[in-house]
């Protein structure tokens, strides 16, 4: 295990390096220097910022051209311009999440063998594409805001350098890897793909964070609260701690002085309360331990490795059938993590809606964008109807006793509120009219 030291501690012989004198090793660039990636095309960020002028009909609003966005809607649009609408609007979201296109190369379609999307681009187009539009969504974050980008392995190196220049390397918080499925059998000369990873930054130091926390596991417990008597389980802990004190921690209690160099947690009249309560676990050899019982609902802190927020694997799992659709707990967990009740919560690639629907019950404002009109159906459709048990992913007719028909299957609204706005980009409408009337006919 690697222990650092700090300078004090780096001397003295077993520090000598291997290191030449003269001029044989080139200098180093100096350690302040950032690292930033270089390809043809690249915009000055001065540039991506330019204003870009866009106009949006509300579905809600009889086809009336706008250009003000506000929150609890969905906008069908390239997130290009949404993304400049927004931080021209001024408006500033608590946290960011997206899922983007990860640079597979791959075509992807809804269960009901609809397009969805094309993830086609890869190397300087996809991190351009990604750069200008991480610029835009910077200038919309609020100061105390967050953004996690969730990516594959493909592209997840390129990313953190892009955001590290974007946000500043200070700003970076976690490379959270998280288990997206069960198993994969079908890899022969290289490991098993099992993660996908979430880049977790924030603007500034100063953020809202509200801890998230995960119900531990039996095996953790009986680790940790090993102990066990009429009272529950409890582990042992010291009733020391590093440091000395002159004052009354730093004195003797029951005729012994706290071990050298520490000091009594706790005052001796607190540790002789402690110990008239039973909480004091004396050793054969005398040393005293407090007793820890194990609280009813105790939780242990995430880590950055997500081993429960699998995508949906088995049958009865509600899902829209949008591909690549997220677990909706991890959604609901970040939402809560890093962000407040009234809050602005955004997506800007927001497929089948799970940031949004996990926003909403959370009593949070949201606004998601996607250039999908597969993501724009199945929004509005989740928004309307609720999710359906996942049974056959391509929606063949279900086996055995669970449904007898997928269309027949029960459908749970999971308190969504219903009342939100759909807007898409007057352009796009004008261009695609029979589009935009299935849209609306589903929004009725």
């Amino acid at each position: 295990m690697a222990v650092g030291l700090n300078k004090s501690e780096l001397s003295g012989s077993d520090s000598l390096r291997a290191v030449r004198t003269g001029h044989y090793s080139p200098p180093l660039p100096p350690s302040s220097t950032p690292v930033t990636l270089s390809y043809p095309g690249k915009l000055a960020s001065a540039d991506v910022l330019q204003p870009v002028s866009s106009r949006y009909i509300a579905l809600s609003d009889d086809y009336v051209e706008q250009e003000r966005l506000h929150a609890n809607s969905f906008i069908w649009a390239d997130n290009w311009f949404a993304l400049h609408s927004l931080v021209e609007s001024g408006e500033k979201a608590q946290l960011i999440y997206l899922d983007p296109p990860y640079a597979t190369g791959l075509g992807f379609a809804s269960r009901n063998q609809e397009h969805a999307y094309n993830d086609a681009l890869d190397g300087a187009a996809y991190i351009e594409f990604m750069r200008r539009r991480l610029i835009l969504m910077r200038e919309v974050l609020d100061d105390a805001g967050s953004i996690y980008v969730h990516i594959g392995h493909q592209m997840v190196s390129e990313l953190k350098i892009t955001m590290d220049e974007i946000f500043g390397r200070r700003s970076f918080r976690n490379v959270i890897a998280r288990r997206k499925c069960s198993s994969k059998n079908f890899t022969r000369n290289q490991y098993s793909n099992l993660s996908d990873y979430i880049l977790f930054y924030t603007k500034t130091n100063d953020y809202v964070w509200n801890q998230p926390e995960k119900k531990p596991d039996a095996e953790w417990i009986a680790r940790e609260y090993s102990k066990v008597d009429e009272r529950g389980q409890y582990k042992l802990v010291p009733v020391h701690a590093p440091g000395v004190r002159n004052g009354e921690t730093g004195k003797e209690w029951r005729g012994m002085l706290p071990p050298n160099g520490k000091h009594w947690q706790y005052v001796p009249s607190k540790l002789d309360a402690l110990d008239a309560a039973g909480e004091i676990h004396w050793s054969k050899n005398g040393n005293p331990r407090r007793k820890v019982y194990l609280p009813e609902n105790k939780g242990v802190a995430l880590t950055d490795y997500w081993d429960e927020y699998r995508d949906a694997h088995h049958q009865s799992i509600l899902v829209t059938g949008y591909p690549t659709e997220k677990n909706f707990d991890m959604m609901k967990m970040l939402v809560s993590a890093s962000s407040e009740v009234g809050g602005l919560v955004l997506d800007p690639f927001s497929g089948s809606g799970s940031t949004m629907h996990a926003a909403d019950i959370l009593k949070r404002r949201w606004i998601g964008v996607d250039e999908s009109f597969a993501a724009a159906k199945t929004t509005i459709s989740r928004f309307k109807n609720g999710r359906q048990p996942m049974g056959d992913y391509v929606g063949k007719t279900l086996s055995g006793d669970l449904f007898s028909d997928i269309e027949a299957a029960p459908v749970r609204r999971e308190s969504i509120s219903g009342d939100f706005e759909v807007y898409v980009d007057s352009e796009i409408a004008s261009r695609h009219k029979d589009e935009l009337t299935e849209l609306r006919e589903l929004f009725r």
